[in-house]
């Protein structure tokens, strides 16, 4: 079988649409990982996916009278992509099954390049079964994503370029697995041509597709797929996919939404260009095995597979990445419900960075604070933060890895507060520095009683936050003069109608 796929990928006709795209050393996380990171980009073909490689050899493949009926694929994204451009190329009618969840770009995408759509049912599934309906109903042949061996073979050819441009030792390359076209492709190539090196297939934690079906010798069902990757969300590894991987991939490895996260942004430090999460898996993946020590000091490539990310979820990435890295902590932490505890709990945190900083009153004894924290020293160093703060009498709660609380709590701390009487409400800026939100905070020991506070890094040069303050109408005067000699920009939001609506305090 590995001859077979040895000649059908040296025979494989791509290069009408997909161009040779280059393998980049990437300086900075190699610098980290203390080892050679190469990125084959595939992020760089003009469909921005590695997925018009396999569509294309598969159409050029088909009989003259198959070319003449048309084809048919159900895809939401990248695939639908590469068979509308290869039909287009080739002058064969395309019929895209796309969920009627897909967002307007991608349909709008998929019609510039020439494919027709019909909009299916809310999943992939849904869509996959209409096709195959529509495809006996018209006499259509189907374009399969990944199980095929034409579209396996096209696929191949990435590992192909990419041995002709590493000619040195290569340790290991490491390939993002959804239904398992690309790995098998690159695999079966790989282990015929320099068997020595090591091919590790990276997924999601939520979808271990190849994962399970490793472990139980055979293709399992997955009752459910993570959304986060959703270019490799896929419930069941190919038949002839699952075949090959198991006889070629070395090993898999399972990576977090936050892990996937800091790879995008490592990607977007060396090359300025921003991944999909399925495009960013491999090097999640050799970042996870450099962390368990599973690195050696020579040279990896990763597959870069796709940069066809929706705009919209950039600030989703951005958030998770330094959790990924290990380098912010989130805490729930209580504090005494009296003047100078808020003061003295940031003192604690010294002068590291403060991502974020959610506070409502709520109790007159006690109060409960969000906090994120820019970390240097990873899990140890959060460890002692945490000793220390509770040493202190602030009893924590790490919130770092629970999925409820980052997705959902962090946004939602805070509400009306019936018993606090005379707030104030302001909104600053103030320069974003280590240490200005302690320098700020300290200026409000005058024994007025912060009520609300809400910060949030968003990464620009100036810090924004939100501040309720209990002040007695004879208080007014002195603390108005005090914001002059703070200096800060500043703005009264008191009369806000979002603050009465919604967090409005009880008697003024």
């Amino acid at each position: 079988m590995s001859d077979d796929y040895l000649e059908r990928i040296l025979r494989a006709r791509v290069y009408d649409v997909a161009r040779e795209t280059p393998l980049d050393l990437a300086p900075r996380l190699s610098g980290r990982l203390g080892c050679k990171v190469w990125l084959k980009r595939e992020d760089l073909q003009s469909v921005f996916s590695f997925k018009l490689r396999g569509a294309y050899n598969k159409i050029h493949s088909l009989p003259s009278k198959a070319r003449e009926k048309g084809v048919i694929a159900a895809s939401a994204g990248n695939h639908a992509q590469g068979v509308a451009l290869a039909g287009k190329r080739l002058g064969v009618a395309t019929l895209i099954v796309m969920p009627t969840t897909t967002p307007p770009i991608k349909v709008q995408t998929v019609r510039r390049l020439g494919g027709r759509i019909v909009l299916h049912g809310d999943s992939y599934d849904d869509a996959y079964e209409h096709a195959l309906t529509l495809a006996k109903e018209k006499g259509l042949t189907l374009i399969h994503p990944f199980d095929d061996p034409d579209v396996i073979a096209g696929q191949g050819t990435i590992a192909m370029e990419l041995l002709r441009q590493h000619e040195d030792p290569l340790d290991a390359v490491y390939v993002p697995v959804g239904g398992g076209g690309l790995i098998a492709g690159m695999a079966a190539y790989i282990k015929r041509v320099r068997p020595e090196i090591r091919v590790i297939g990276v997924e999601p934690d939520d979808t271990p597709t190849l994962e399970r079906a490793l472990a139980a010798g055979r293709r399992v069902t997955l009752k459910q797929v993570g959304l986060f990757a959703d270019g490799v969300a896929v419930k069941q590894i190919g038949k002839e996919t699952f075949k090959l991987a198991r006889k070629y991939v070395d090993d898999t490895v399972l990576v977090s939404t936050d892990e996937i996260c800091a790879a995008i942004k490592d990607i977007y430090d060396d090359t300025r260009s921003v991944a999909e999460p399925a495009g960013a898996l491999a090097v999640a993946g050799i970042k996870k095995h450099a962390q368990q020590q599973r690195l050696g000091k020579g040279s990896v490539a990763a597959v870069l597979s796709g940069a066809n990310i929706n705009f919209d979820r950039l600030r989703h990435v951005a958030e998770r990445a330094e959790l990924g890295e290990r380098r912010e902590a989130l805490f729930a932490v209580e504090i005494p419900e009296r003047p100078g505890s808020f003061l003295a709990f940031c003192r604690l945190l010294g002068r590291r960075n403060i991502t974020e900083f959610n506070y409502r009153y709520s109790d007159p004894r006690r109060a409960q604070v969000f906090c994120g924290v820019e970390l240097s020293g990873g899990e140890e160093e959060k460890k002692r933060l945490r000793e220390k703060l509770q040493r202190k009498g602030f009893p924590v709660v790490d919130m770092s890895e629970n999925e409820t609380a980052k997705l959902h709590i962090r946004y939602m701390v805070g509400g009306h507060a019936p018993m606090v009487k005379n707030e104030q409400l302001f909104r600053f800026v103030f320069p974003e520095r280590p240490g200005a939100l302690l320098d700020f905070l300290s200026g409000l020991s005058r024994g007025w009683n912060i009520s609300l506070f809400h910060y949030r890094n968003h990464g620009s040069a100036h810090g924004r936050v939100l501040v309720g303050i209990q002040l007695e109408p004879s208080e007014l005067k002195e603390f108005r003069s005090y914001l002059k000699e703070l200096g800060y920009p500043y703005h009264e939001e008191t009369d806000n109608p979002a603050y009465r609506l919604f967090a409005g305090a009880g008697e003024r």
